[in-house]
């Protein structure tokens, strides 16, 4: 075997174990496809609970896969109508406060701030807050999450 045959099997073994390891990395790194999942309606308060302008933290519980999660979201009345929002920010997922002082939602984390209708309106959130399905039937207020 002269040297010019030795270093062809060289490098194709030296790529095809390269390869061979690379192929779980990618797999791994590869995005999973996204189930989309239907959005189920929970009753959270009753409709005489809402303000008649203004805005309203309600917290409220579900069950999925047999375990009980308390959640919270942020009832709006505003002139469009009722609006649930997230409390999360779209930045880096803190939690928002909604603050009377200021009149606007603040993220104690790195300085988020939105408006009354989750409107980025200052910081580094790249979107507004996530808007959730809202209902009312037979006076109950029910907010649809993906569960």
């Amino acid at each position: 075997m002269n040297r010019r045959a030795f270093l062809k099997k060289v490098a194709k073994s030296f790529f095809l174990i390269l390869s061979i390891s690379i192929l779980p990395l990618l797999s791994y790194l590869y995005p999973v496809r996204v189930r989309e999942k239907a959005i189920q309606f929970f009753p959270i308060t009753k409709e005489e609970e809402l303000p008649e302008k203004g805005i309203r933290r309600v917290d409220f519980s579900y069950e999925k896969n047999g375990r009980r999660i308390n959640a919270n979201v942020y009832l709006v009345q505003s002139n469009n109508g009722l609006i649930a929002l997230s409390p999360v920010c779209t930045h880096l997922g803190c939690i928002v406060k909604w603050s009377d002082i200021k009149g606007e939602f603040l993220c104690p984390c790195h300085g988020g701030r939105y408006n009354s209708e989750g409107m980025v309106i200052g910081g580094p959130p790249p979107a507004p807050l996530n808007r959730l399905p809202v209902e009312t039937r037979d006076g109950v207020v029910y907010i649809g999450l993906k569960v």
